[in-house]
């Protein structure tokens, strides 16, 4: 499967920002879908997963209450909608797919989980 995010850009502190990730090819319904994001010299980091169906998510505790994960089987699509935005979540996110569908904690949350991965989109949160 081959992934695309999208939607990044400027945004002030409180803001909020929607990030897409359109997927083609593979099976995309049977993937389970993440966000991890970046910043220059730092690893990248788990923000939020969610399972092939879309019933169970995970989310990293500095985005927990303010990103919401969702998918959208149908259209072949995942999105991350963020809300609260602090200067803290300035970076490049990426979208990540894992073959395998089911999520577990603390397993999804690691980078050699996913077999896939889009090109990042950068995110700037800045007054």
């Amino acid at each position: 499967v081959q992934l695309q995010a999208s939607g990044g850009g400027s945004v002030q502190p409180g803001g909020s920002l929607g990030l897409p990730c359109a997927a083609s090819g593979g099976t995309f319904g049977s993937y389970a879908l993440a966000w991890f994001r970046q910043t220059p010299g730092k690893e990248r980091d788990f923000v939020a997963v969610i399972d092939w169906k879309g019933g169970t998510t995970y989310y990293a505790d500095s985005v927990k209450d303010r990103f919401t994960i969702s998918r959208d089987n149908a259209k072949k699509m995942a999105y991350l909608q963020m809300h609260s935005l602090k200067p803290e979540d300035t970076a490049v996110y990426y979208c990540a797919a894992d073959s395998y569908g089911v999520v577990a904690d603390p397993e999804s949350r690691h980078l050699d989980e996913y077999d896939y991965w889009g090109q990042g989109t950068l995110v700037t949160v800045s007054s």
